[in-house]
């Protein structure tokens, strides 16, 4: 049986892989969902989403659609302006999906749609200024405050993974050296262990063994595994990776002074190996140690699901709560 319409919205999160879409109530419960690849084209982006939601308005009324995308959006979301892992290039999506699937559609940045999630539902529901920092492949952030999210005056603020951390530092697909996400993210977490393994014999490891047979088996999640089992190069992986963690964290604190700091993406599902380590760093190296309050800093509690949830309800928030 089909929930009212004006109860159920969609949430898309479009990634560079993969097109996960779920159906969510207004209490921030996914109710149904479909995945698939994401297409190369513009053409076949299109036509993977307008499939997508006619897929779960079959099964369900629904009343909008909120996309997740990891790009600059701008500032009255409805148009892309550039995606690096998406092929629109300054174009009017939300205008485009909704001619074609029939219902209103709202564009936010991935990590915006879901730092309002955690705000809305999940690890952020008491915090009043809160800083997302989604660590995966790089850093994605989202800034909200007094329960607003920040967007800067063009739409494509923080990003915070592009703050210089090293001077002359490792070099980073955005154009500069040195940028925090090449410090502390997935991919980090290969480079530095490859700088540990080159400057270690490291041969009585098992990650090094694993390396020498199939340099293609080291993963940021086989490090936090072999961490895990207690192999030396794992644990000082995640030790450098704690450390610039912590780094991070204290520049954001300086410059924002949130209360609260939620840590989501797909290295958040190895927090317990470095969350700790993080908050000791964090905690030393902000300014004013000592002589002010800490912002608290929580894994996320809505995992993978919280960009979709939060475009959903935000797209609910856009063309359903403010039209009554």
């Amino acid at each position: 049986m089909k929930r009212h319409r004006e109860s159920l919205t969609i949430g898309i999160d479009v990634g560079g892989t993969s097109l996960r879409a779920s159906v969510v109530d207004a209490r921030g419960q996914v109710i149904d969902s479909t995945q698939s690849p994401t297409p190369h084209s513009a053409k076949a982006l299109e036509h993977g989403l307008d499939r997508a939601v006619q897929e779960l308005a079959k099964r369900h009324s629904v009343a909008a659609v909120g996309l997740a995308l990891a790009g600059f959006i701008n500032s009255d979301r409805t148009a892309l302006r550039f995606a690096p892992h998406l092929p629109w290039v300054d174009t009017p999506v939300a205008r485009q999906m909704s001619d074609r699937i029939g219902l209103p559609v709202l564009l936010e940045h991935d990590a915006n749609a879901a730092a309002w999630a955690e705000y809305r539902f999940g690890a952020a529901a008491d915090g009043r200024n809160v800083v997302m920092v989604a660590i995966g492949t790089g850093i994605g952030a989202a800034l909200l405050l007094d329960g607003h999210i920040y967007r800067g005056s063009y739409g494509v603020a923080p990003e915070l993974g592009h703050i210089q951390v090293v001077p002359d530092g490792r070099v980073c697909p955005c154009g500069k050296r040195g940028c925090w996400e090449r410090y502390c993210s997935g991919t980090a977490l290969v480079d530095t262990a490859v700088e540990l393994l080159a400057a270690d014999d490291g041969s009585s490891t098992i990650l090094a063994r694993e390396v020498f047979l199939d340099p293609g088996s080291l993963t940021g999640r086989r490090i936090a595994s072999a961490a895990q089992d207690g192999d030396e190069i794992g644990l000082r992986t995640m030790e450098e990776f704690a450390r610039w963690l912590g780094v991070g964290l204290a520049m954001v604190s300086d410059v924002y002074d949130p209360d609260l700091i939620v840590i989501a993406g797909g290295v958040a599902t190895s927090s317990s190996q470095f969350l700790n380590q993080a908050r000791e760093h964090y905690s030393r190296l902000v300014t004013g140690a000592g002589h002010r309050p800490l912002a608290r800093i929580r894994s996320t509690q809505l995992g993978e699901a919280a960009g979709m949830i939060g475009a959903a309800d935000l797209a609910r928030t856009e063309f359903l709560t403010r039209a009554r």
